[in-house]
C-alpha cells in the first residue's frame, strides 16, 4: 500500500457519472447477519451520535440501524467491507438524518478507500472496548493503547512459566534466554532486517540514541548532521560531537515540517566524508511526521556519499511498514510502547551488519554484563564478542521480552492498512477543524499548521507523506490564540486525551510557528536575559506550543468526529472547563488506596 496517499484526494459530490451504492448487500430477511457492528461504533457496546444541537443519542451495535424517521428512512451502516462502498451520491447522503450519520457517509465518499480497512475496525471493538464512550484517546504520538490479549495472553504466561536471569546456566535461565532470542528475531522480521543485523534491547528509544551517539567516533573532520525539526534525544547526541570538536550542521525545516530536500542534498554534499573520515547523519520526523519518501532519499544520498546513518523511527514505525533491506540505513531506534502500548521501558537499536563490532570498542565505559574479563585494579577490559551482549547493559527486562513478540505478530498483521487508513482520518480531522467557525462573527475557531495528507506541496519540494498528526491552534472570537493551559484543561475536562506545548521538540515547534529568528534569545551566551522558555515566549510575543492530535491503530472516524464535536462544545462554553466527574469508578478503584487518592479520597 506504501505511502501514496493521493488516491485520498477528496471526490466531487457532484460528479455527473455517481450513481448511488447501496450501502447494506441484499440478504432475506430470515437470514442471520454474519457482520460486526457499524465501523464508527465506540464499543461492542453502543454506538453514540451527536445532534447537531449537541445532544447525544444511543442505540445498539448489534448489527441494526438507529431507530429509522417516519418521514426521512436512514440508510443502514456498512456490515460488509466493499472497496466501493464510499461512492454514494447526494441523493443518498440526504437521507441521513443526524449530523453525524451525514459527516460519516460524506466522509466515506471522500476516502472510499477507508473501507478496505474494515478489519482494523473489528480490531477495536474486540481489543479497544475499554475506549467508554465518554473517553477519546488521540495521543498515539505519545503513546500507543494496548490491546486486551496482549495483557491478558502475558499475564497468563507469567502465571505459568519460570523466568530467571540470562546471566545464568539453570533452566529458567536458559528460558529466559531462548524467550529473548525469539524477541530479537522477530524484530528482525519485521522490519525486514539484513542478515547480519543485531537488535540491542534498551530502555526506549532515547537509550537507543544515546548508545549511538556516545560511542559514534566524531572528530573535528567529521560533521554530525541533523535536521531542525529533530526531537531532543536527537538534539542531544550533539553534546558528544561538540566534546570531541566535530562540527553540527541543522537542516532547515520548512514552515509545515520535515526537510527541504534540494538543501539537505547542498549540505550533505558540503560535508561529505573524506577518505577514511567517519561522518553521522541523523534523520527523525516528530510532530509533523512527514515520513516516508522524503527521509528514504535523503537517507539513501548520504549513504552514497559514506555518511553513517541513523534512523529515530519511534514516531514512524507505529503506522508505517519500515523495511531495512531497502532503507539505507545503519542504526534504527524504536519504542515498543509506542508501536502497541506494552510493555512500556522497552526499546530496541537495530543495527546493520558491520556497523555495531564498529562502535563495540568504541564505547566509553562498561557494565555488568557486557565484559567477559574486568582488571581490578588495573585497565584491561575484555568486552563479550556478541554485539548484542556488549551493548546491553545489566539485566534485560526478561519478564517482558515476551509481550514484544506477541506485540509485534499483532501489529504486524495490520500495519499495511494504516498508513492509508490514518491519512483519511487525519485529513478529514484537520478539514472538520478547519471549517469550524464562532457563530456570531464567522471568525476561524482552529488554523491547522501541519501538512493535510493530500495537500499540495510547497514548490520546488516532492510530494512528501504524512503521519496520523494534526497540529493546530485554537483561537477566540477576536482571533487570538487560545492558551494551550486552557486547551489542554478543556480537553481534559470533557475526556479528549490529546497534547498541548512543543513535545519535547524545540525546533519543530517553532517551525510550524514561524518563530526561527525568536530561538536565538535562548543563548546561554547572553547575560542579561535567562535562557529559558518564558524568555523565548517574551521576545516571539506568542506562547511557543501548539495542540497535537494523533492518531494510531486503535483510531477509527468516531475518535475525528468526537474531537471536531468538542470544539464546537469548546465555543458554545467560550473555553470555559465544564465539569467533569473523575475517571476512576467504585468497581475500577476496588478500594485501592493509590486510586481513591487520585479522585480526591472518595470512592464514586
Amino acid at each position: 500500500m506504501g505511502n501514496d496517499h493521493s488516491g485520498l484526494l477528496p471526490l466531487s459530490l457532484k460528479r455527473p457519472n455517481s450513481t448511488p451504492h447501496r450501502l447494506m448487500p441484499p440478504r432475506h430477511p430470515n437470514t442471520p447477519s454474519i457482520s460486526s457492528p457499524s465501523y464508527n461504533n465506540l464499543s461492542g457496546n453502543k454506538s453514540i451520535a451527536k445532534e447537531s444541537n449537541g445532544c447525544q443519542k444511543e442505540w445498539p451495535c448489534d448489527g441494526s440501524s438507529p431507530p429509522p424517521s417516519p418521514a426521512q428512512p436512514i440508510v443502514p451502516y456498512v456490515l460488509l467491507p466493499s472497496p466501493t462502498a464510499g461512492f454514494v451520491s447526494a441523493t443518498v447522503l440526504e437521507r441521513y438524518t443526524t449530523e453525524s450519520d451525514f459527516a460519516y457517509a460524506l466522509f466515506l465518499h471522500n476516502y472510499p478507500q477507508y473501507l478496505t480497512t474494515w478489519h482494523v475496525d473489528s480490531l477495536r471493538r474486540s481489543e479497544y472496548g475499554r475506549l467508554a464512550s465518554d473517553e477519546t484517546y488521540v495521543d498515539y504520538m505519545g503513546g500507543a493503547l494496548y490491546p486486551a490479549s496482549l495483557i491478558s495472553a502475558h499475564a497468563d504466561f507469567l502465571q505459568t512459566a519460570v523466568l530467571g536471569n540470562t546471566h545464568s546456566e539453570s533452566p529458567s535461565s536458559k528460558l529466559s534466554a531462548a524467550l529473548t532470542a525469539t524477541a530479537r528475531a522477530a524484530v528482525l522480521s519485521f522490519f525486514n532486517a539484513p542478515t547480519g543485523s543485531t537488535v540491542i534491547f534498551t530502555p526506549n528509544a532515547t537509550a537507543a540514541l544515546k548508545l549511538v551517539g556516545e560511542a559514534f567516533p566524531f572528530t573535528p573532520g567529521a560533521a554530525f548532521i541533523l535536521p531542525e525539526d529533530a526531537h531532543n534525544s536527537v538534539q542531544g547526541i550533539r553534546e558528544f560531537a561538540k566534546a570531541k570538536g566535530a562540527p553540527v550542521v541543522y537542516l532547515s525545516s520548512p514552515p509545515q515540517g520535515g526537510v527541504r530536500v534540494k538543501e539537505a542534498f547542498t549540505l550533505i554534499e558540503k560535508h561529505r566524508p573524506s577518505a577514511g573520515t567517519p561522518r553521522a547523519f541523523r534523520i527523525y520526523w516528530s510532530i509533523k511526521h512527514h515520513k516516508y519518501k522524503a527521509a528514504h532519499t535523503v537517507l539513501a544520498h548520504a549513504a552514497r556519499l559514506g555518511f553513517t546513518t541513523l534512523l529515530d523511527a519511534a514516531a514512524l514505525a507505529p503506522t508505517t511498514p519500515i523495511d531495512l533491506t531497502k532503507t539505507p540505513v545503519d542504526a534504527v531506534a524504536v519504542s515498543f510502547y509506542k508501536m502497541f502500548g506494552f510493555p512500556t521501558g522497552i526499546g530496541a537499536l537495530v543495527l546493520a551488519p558491520g556497523i555495531g563490532a564498529w562502535l563495540r570498542d568504541k564505547r566509553p565505559w562498561f557494565a555488568g554484563g557486557t565484559v567477559a574479563a574486568v582488571q581490578v585494579p588495573g585497565t584491561v577490559v575484555h568486552r563479550k564478542s556478541a554485539i548484542d551482549e556488549a551493548f546491553e547493559d545489566g539485566t534485560l527486562n526478561y519478564a517482558l521480552l515476551p509481550a514484544v513478540t506477541n506485540g509485534l505478530r499483532l501489529l504486524s498483521a495490520y500495519l499495511p492498512a494504516l498508513p492509508l487508513r490514518i491519512a483519511a482520518l487525519s485529513a478529514s480531522c484537520a478539514r472538520l477543524l478547519e471549517d469550524i467557525r464562532w457563530p456570531r462573527s464567522g471568525v476561524i475557531a482552529v488554523r491547522v499548521l501541519s501538512r493535510i495528507p493530500g495537500a499540495s506541496p510547497e514548490s520546488g519540494e516532492e510530494v512528501q507523506g504524512a503521519g496520523g498528526v494534526v497540529s493546530c491552534l485554537m483561537f477566540d472570537e477576536k482571533g487570538c490564540p487560545i492558551p494551550l493551559s486552557k486547551v489542554a484543561a478543556h480537553a481534559a475536562a470533557n475526556g479528549i486525551a490529546l497534547r498541548t506545548g512543543c513535545m519535547c521538540n524545540p525546533g519543530g515547534a517553532a517551525a510550524l510557528l514561524s518563530l526561527d529568528s525568536p530561538m536565538s534569545v535562548i543563548d546561554q551566551g547572553e547575560s542579561n536575559r535567562r535562557p529559558t522558555l518564558r524568555s523565548h515566549q517574551e521576545v516571539s510575543g506568542s506562547e511557543f506550543g501548539i495542540v497535537r492530535i494523533s492518531f494510531g491503530l486503535a483510531s477509527c472516524w468516531m475518535d475525528v468526529w468526537r474531537v471536531r464535536c468538542w470544539v464546537v462544545d469548546a465555543l458554545n462554553e467560550q473555553w470555559t472547563n465544564s465539569p467533569r466527574e473523575p475517571v476512576f469508578s467504585a468497581d475500577q478503584t476496588n478500594g485501592h488506596p493509590a486510586l481513591n487518592a487520585v479522585v480526591g479520597g472518595r470512592v464514586i
